[in-house]
């Protein structure tokens, strides 16, 4: 989408309203109805196979235990073969690629292991369309869509790439040895120059002129449910070399291996995997994509131009849906909002403990920010389960103490009221964060108190939220806002209006909810579908 469409952007915001549909792990029949993970397996399979329902149960009593052990002791016999190849080798020496027999006996070894692996799980077919290029003509491989943790399957077409992973993965039994193994590109999340060692490491490895084998990533990031492509993160495509698309299906007609933000865990997963007696998993080649001299000056363009390439294949849509650390979120105008905001899962455990915001008197104070505790959170709010008030207070950020700004409480207590109409609820958003200037008369809102009411209202990242108070403050003589700035951007412009109509008032719009989305409640909030907790 183009931030500068608005028709686009509105059409965006529909999907960003209803439960983050490519997101969510389903157990579905090829072509159907999805089914939710509310329901049992067998529910499911009544429901949609109702002739192989019995069976299904019986390969998962007897078929699936057998399988899943012997699929473990392969995974453990893969270790020494790990372990050799990089035993006795310097830090130094592992910043070049292998050779010599520890090349041809362990990558061999490790192949080999890794299909069987695959196969005992039930992946008895891997069928492979196209033809994959050489490491000169596509130094970098994109896969997707990214929906399980069985993809790494692509590897074995692929003739085991190097790969990006994190830094933590190092410590997990077997995995480790296998990224090392692998002389995988490691990136730590609590390591800020990380993130730029490894732009470094990519661009050295793609542009080695052969030396080194293909780099494969994943550019989604994360896993969805293969109904749409999520967008496209630049690090595949800031060397600027050429890269071949690889597209990963899973023709089944029980989709059993979507493992997503929201839907079955891990073992769940693995147990309807492999009680399936046949599981196939179709590898495509696309022709390699050569970026034009713009595209190699800019990954972001080249990312967004090969994911809408691989999406027409695919025959499924490219959406601007991303993570910003565990949230889901996309981009609609100038600013990244929630799929789903956490104020609407406040909503649901405030209702579930009887609570009726609006009979709390928050007497939050305009402009003092005033710092309780969980227990004082709970006197306010008159609750008594723990689980409750815990639960509620972990919706609001938290300082060094463990303590939250009041004034959040308030915001969030008048938005799930849903007495206030927009005009209303933006004054007091406004006068409960805005301050008095340094010179002159009035009182503005600053990049804090501004970033703190998309937060809390549309679940936007603070740091997306502090970028476009930057952007309106460059229209004005001033570094903040003031009131009728900030209600011309939150109820009359065209688009951003209708944002914050959508998420505090989604029982007001003018057209019905498609079938599927969440339910409008009576206090303008919307029950949210409940998160995975993996």
């Amino acid at each position: 989408m183009a931030p500068g469409s608005v028709q686009e952007a509105l059409g965006s915001l529909q999907t960003c309203i209803q439960p983050a549909a490519c997101l969510s792990g389903r157990v579905t029949r090829t072509g159907k109805k999805q089914a939710s993970f509310s329901h049992t397996v067998w529910a499911a399979l009544s429901l949609r196979l109702p002739r192989q329902a019995g069976q299904f149960c019986l390969l998962g009593a007897l078929l699936a235990p057998i399988r899943v052990l012997l699929a473990f002791i392969v995974l453990f016999l893969l270790w020494p073969f790990a372990w050799l190849q990089v035993a006795g080798l310097t830090e130094e020496q592992l910043q070049e690629p292998i050779t010599g027999w520890r090349k041809t006996v362990c990558h061999s070894g490790v192949l080999g292991l890794s299909r069987l692996l695959f196969f005992l799980l039930g992946f008895l077919r891997i069928r492979v369309r196209g033809e994959r290029a050489s490491r000169l003509q596509a130094p970098v491989l994109v896969a997707a869509p990214h929906s399980t943790f069985f993809d790494p399957i692509v590897l074995l077409p692929c003739d085991l790439p190097k790969v990006v992973s994190r830094a933590e993965n190092l410590s997990v039994p077997v995995i480790g040895a296998l990224l090392r193994f692998n002389q995988a590109i490691l990136v730590s999340r609590h390591d800020p120059a990380s993130r730029r060692r490894v732009v470094e490491e990519v661009r050295r490895r793609a542009t080695s002129g052969g030396k080194w084998p293909q780099v494969l990533f994943f550019p989604e990031g994360t896993c969805s449910n293969k109904k749409a492509l999520l967008k496209f993160k630049p690090g595949a495509f800031i060397a600027g070399v050429p890269v071949q698309p690889v597209l990963i299906r899973y023709p089944n007609s029980l989709d059993t291996t979507s493992w997503a933000w929201r839907g079955p865990g891990v073992l769940k997963v693995l147990w309807l995997t492999a009680s399936q007696p046949c599981s196939v998993v179709d590898v495509e080649f696309l022709p390699v994509y050569h970026p034009s001299p713009e595209e190699s000056r800019d990954p972001t363009l080249y990312a967004n131009n090969v994911q809408r390439v691989m999406a027409q294949a695919l025959g499924i849509p490219a959406t601007e849906c991303e993570f910003v650390g565990s949230l889901p979120v996309i981009v609609v105008g100038r600013l990244k909002v929630a799929l789903e905001p956490q104020l609407w899962e406040l909503g649901k455990v405030l209702r579930k403990a009887g609570l009726s915001p609006g009979r709390v008197d928050t007497g939050a104070e305009p402009g003092q920010s005033r710092m309780i505790s969980q227990e004082e959170f709970a006197r306010q709010l008159q609750l008594s389960d723990p689980q409750t008030v815990a639960g509620a207070f972990s919706y609001f950020q938290q300082d060094a103490k463990g303590l939250v700004d009041f004034r959040d409480v308030a915001l969030a207590l008048a938005a799930l009221d849903g007495g206030r109409n927009l005009e209303e609820l933006t004054r007091l958003a406004f006068e409960l964060f805005a301050e008095e200037q340094a010179e002159g008369p009035g009182r503005l809102l600053y990049k804090d108190g501004f970033s703190t009411i998309l937060h809390l209202l549309l679940g936007s990242p603070r740091p997306a939220a502090t970028t476009l108070h930057a952007e309106l403050c460059q229209e004005g003589p001033c570094q903040g806002l003031s009131l009728g700035q900030f209600q011309d951007f939150s109820l009359h412009d065209p688009l951003h209006g209708k944002l914050f109509s959508a998420y505090l008032r989604p029982s007001q719009k003018p057209h019905a909810s498609p079938p599927g989305s969440p339910p409008a409640l009576a206090n303008g909030s919307v029950q949210a579908p409940k998160q995975k907790g993996d």
